[in-house]
C-alpha cells in the first residue's frame, strides 16, 4: 500500500520521522495545488505527480552529496521546469501542539482580503481565517495548507516590532487551531527573527520544505 503525504506529516507531528537511511520517498501530490520537497534528517520526501522513475533518475544525476540532492538548486530547478510550477523559498518547517482555552492576546477576527499576508495565504491555503491584534499591531492567519494540515502565519507591524508580539501571535494561533490538531508553520531559513519567535512560542523544527505551487 502506497504511503500518503498526510500520513508522513501526521507521524512527524508526534516525533515519528522516516528512517534516517539516506533514501528518498516519492509520493503523489495531495492536491493539484501542492507539490514540493520535504527534507527530514537523512531522508527526503518528494510529493509530485511527475513520474517517480524520472524523479529518481534526475536525483541521481545531481552532482552533490546524495543526502542533499533533493534540496539542491539544480534538482529543484529541473523539477520546476518540468512541472511548470513556481517556488519562492525553502523554509524551515515547524509544528506545535494545540493549546486549550482562549489566547492571552486580545484578538479580533476580521475579513480583510486586501492585506498582503491574507492574499498570500489564500493562494496557499483553504478556509483562511484572519485575526488582528488591534491594540498591539499584528495579524494572524490560519488555514488548511499542504495535505489539509492546519497552518499559521503572522505579520507584525513595523512600529510594533522588537516587543515580543510575534511570539505572542504565534502562541495565540495554538489556541485557535480547531479540534486540537497539530499546527504547522513555515519560516524562511534566513528570517532569524521569525524562527526565534515561533520557537519561543513552542514550535518544534521538523525539517525543511520547498513548496511548489501551480501557476495561476
Amino acid at each position: 500500500m502506497s504511503v500518503k503525504l498526510a500520513e508522513i506529516l501526521d507521524a512527524a507531528a508526534v516525533g515519528r520521522f522516516p528512517a534516517p537511511d539516506g533514501t528518498t520517498t516519492v509520493v503523489p501530490q495531495p492536491s493539484p495545488r501542492d507539490a514540493g520537497v520535504l527534507a527530514f534528517t537523512a531522508h527526503s520526501v518528494i510529493f509530485t505527480d511527475e513520474d517517480p522513475a524520472w524523479v529518481r533518475a534526475t536525483l541521481a544525476a545531481v552532482d552533490c552529496d546524495s543526502l542533499a540532492a533533493s534540496m539542491n538548486p539544480r534538482f529543484l530547478a529541473v523539477l520546476l521546469d518540468r512541472s511548470g510550477r513556481a517556488h519562492d523559498t525553502t523554509d524551515l518547517l515547524t509544528v506545535a501542539d494545540a493549546l486549550p482555552g482562549e489566547p492571552d492576546l486580545e484578538l479580533r477576527e476580521i475579513d480583510d482580503p486586501d492585506h498582503p499576508r491574507v492574499r498570500r495565504a489564500r493562494l496557499r491555503r483553504d478556509g483562511v481565517r484572519v485575526w488582528s491584534a488591534p491594540a498591539a499591531g499584528g495579524v494572524l492567519v490560519l488555514g488548511r495548507g499542504v495535505a489539509g494540515r492546519w497552518e499559521t502565519a503572522i505579520e507584525v507591524d513595523e512600529s510594533a516590532r522588537h516587543r515580543g508580539l510575534g511570539r505572542e501571535l504565534a502562541r495565540a494561533a495554538r489556541h485557535l487551531v480547531p479540534d486540537g490538531e497539530p499546527l504547522w508553520s513555515q519560516q524562511a531559513a534566513g528570517n532569524a527573527r521569525s524562527i526565534r519567535a515561533f520557537q519561543a512560542a513552542g514550535y518544534r523544527p521538523v525539517g525543511s520544505e520547498a513548496l511548489m505551487l501551480a501557476r495561476p
